[in-house]
């Protein structure tokens, strides 16, 4: 990786009450410490779909509260992250294409995939922020958007996508008990990442023990092809920062580059 490159990352970004976990919140901390200084974050968001591809608010504007029947203190967090007009017009110009136009959500705040990671991240919030939309759930469509928006890497952007690597919420353990299925596609996606076999993660629907399993519906294991386009030949640099369960759920993270 260039000296002035950024990395891309793919992490668990968990629900409200990782907050209170007693582990997760230090292991993302100690990951931002360990990462260059960013210029602005580009979020991709399990939790926001839409096509064409949209960007999020480029001012402060409240936050995307999308969850529900948690305690009040949770609706009640805040995280006013500049916005990044600059970065906005940076992905319209790299992603732009005739009858596929980049549009403006100038009232869509963070959601959740994006603020709760990023408040153990960069807890002062003062590093701008860009959240952008999928325009998809096809692997191969969303790792050539990361394709198209690896040259921010060299301008100091970090690219996250941000997920959570099983995602059955019919298999949530309070106690952390992991069902077999879901140990099966953590291992199986280990190992993928360990050999950077690109072609199987894409097909994972297909190569992957009980997928069907792991992510009933794909978005949550979908920003992972945005970090693996933006990768590109920093594949090779890759590693496995955050591992283990949280409520039952694969909380794998990665960085490449």
């Amino acid at each position: 990786m260039a000296a002035d490159r950024m990395p891309t990352l793919y992490l668990g970004h968990g629900a409200p009450p990782l907050a209170d976990d007693p582990v997760w919140p230090g292991q993302l901390a100690a990951w931002a410490a360990d990462l260059p200084r960013p210029e602005a974050v580009l979020m991709v968001s399990a939790h926001w779909e839409d096509a064409p591809v949209a960007l999020g608010a480029t001012g402060t504007v409240p936050l995307v509260h999308d969850f529900g029947g948690f305690p009040e203190r949770y609706y009640r967090v805040t995280y006013p992250a500049p916005g990044a007009p600059g970065l906005a017009a940076r992905v319209r110009g790299l992603l732009d294409r005739p009858g596929d136009r980049v549009h403006d959500a100038p009232d869509r705040g963070l959601d959740h995939g994006a603020y709760v990671p990023l408040k153990e991240m960069y807890p002062d919030a003062d590093v701008p922020v860009l959240q952008m939309s999928m325009p998809t759930l096809d692997p191969r469509g969303l790792y050539e958007v990361g394709r198209r928006l690896a040259p921010l890497r060299d301008e100091g952007v970090l690219i996250v996508g941000s997920g959570f690597f099983t995602h059955n919420l019919r298999a949530l353990s309070p106690d952390n008990r992991v069902a077999t299925p879901t140990a099966e596609f953590d291992e199986w996606g280990r190992d993928a990442l360990d050999a950077g076999d690109v072609d199987a993660l894409l097909d994972f629907e297909r190569k992957a023990p009980a997928a069907r399993f792991a992510h009933p519906r794909t978005e949550h294991f979908a920003p992972l092809f945005v970090a693996l386009g933006a990768a590109g030949a920093d594949l090779d640099a890759r590693r496995t920062v955050i591992d283990g369960f949280w409520l039952g759920m694969a909380k794998r993270s990665v960085q490449f580059g």
